[in-house]
């Protein structure tokens, strides 16, 4: 079982013309994802891959029923696009791009949460339920069907350890990239539920890094309603400097705040086993899965 995404989710590709958008659209179909037309404005009447070509999200749903959206939009159009997406009916949306503006987000978050949209992202990898669909770019051979979900704000981290495990033989029931960006769609609190009473995810994995809250957010989640199922996280960052910002999300922290040691203690004390490298993941998920 998978959440969020699986074989038979209806896909729309926001942005399918342009060339990240045919590239990974190709490469999305060729995995299983259930694709059914594209949004490009002015386009509308065309096929790309043999995909039927809509001018807006409205149109396209009317025409496929789809309840999914990707999009491979530049950064100061992505904000329009996924309010076109949830406007139109669309449930869940990936918003691949990376660089749109803060402001773009503070603005259009408020209106979307009153929406029955979900949005991954921005600036994430997107949503994988191995074996069945995928809306991103994830790579394909790192992922395998199994009992492990998996939330990480880091996309190469998530392909790290997902390999990891798919090396050990544990595959993986969805594992999803929610971005690096300080304000984003979709956190921890948001998914936890759902990974907790999926009855086909035996284990969760959480990773994370310094910087902001949610790992310590996740961690009161699991302290006040509990999950069945055993957490285990990984957080990177443990010899990152006070005040230098580091990588590609620019991760900092200052004082207590977003430090290492905050997460890992607030974690710890929610009851979830923190790992200190990828390999230890899949050496602890083994373990718990063998019980």
């Amino acid at each position: 079982m998978s959440i969020l995404l699986d074989r038979d989710t209806r896909v729309l590709v926001q942005g399918i013309t342009g060339q990240e958008g045919r590239f990974h659209t190709e490469l999305m179909l060729a995995y299983g994802t259930r694709i059914v037309g594209g949004v490009t404005p002015g386009k509308g009447g065309t096929r790309e891959q043999g995909l039927p070509i809509f001018n807006s999200v409205d149109e396209a749903v009317a025409a496929t029923g789809a309840e999914a959206s990707i999009l491979f939009v530049p950064p100061l159009y992505a904000a329009d696009g996924i309010a076109e997406a949830a406007a139109a009916g669309i449930r869940l949306v990936v918003a691949t791009t990376d660089g749109m503006p803060v402001h773009h987000m503070l603005r259009l978050l408020p209106w979307l949460q009153r929406t029955s949209c979900r949005l991954i992202g921005p600036n994430c990898p997107g949503i994988i339920s191995p074996g069945q669909a995928k809306l991103g770019f994830m790579p394909n051979t790192a992922f395998a069907p199994g009992p492990v979900g998996m939330i990480s704000k880091s996309g190469s981290l998530s392909y790290e350890v997902a390999h990891c495990l798919t090396q050990a033989g544990i595959g993986q029931s969805t594992v999803a990239g929610i971005g690096g960006d300080p304000v984003r769609g979709t956190t921890y609190t948001d998914l936890l539920p759902l990974f907790c009473t999926d009855p086909d995810t035996r284990v969760l994995v959480l990773l994370g890094e310094i910087g902001g809250v949610e790992e310590e957010r996740a961690a009161a989640w699991l302290q006040a309603n509990g999950c069945p199922k055993p957490v285990v996280a990984y957080l990177v960052g443990r010899h990152t400097p006070e005040g230098r910002r580091m990588g590609h999300p620019g991760a900092i922290w200052r004082g207590e705040s977003g430090a290492w040691q905050k997460k890992v203690a607030a974690l710890t004390a929610a009851g979830a086993v923190v790992v200190r490298s990828p390999w230890e993941v899949a050496e602890q998920v083994a373990a718990l899965t063998q019980r």
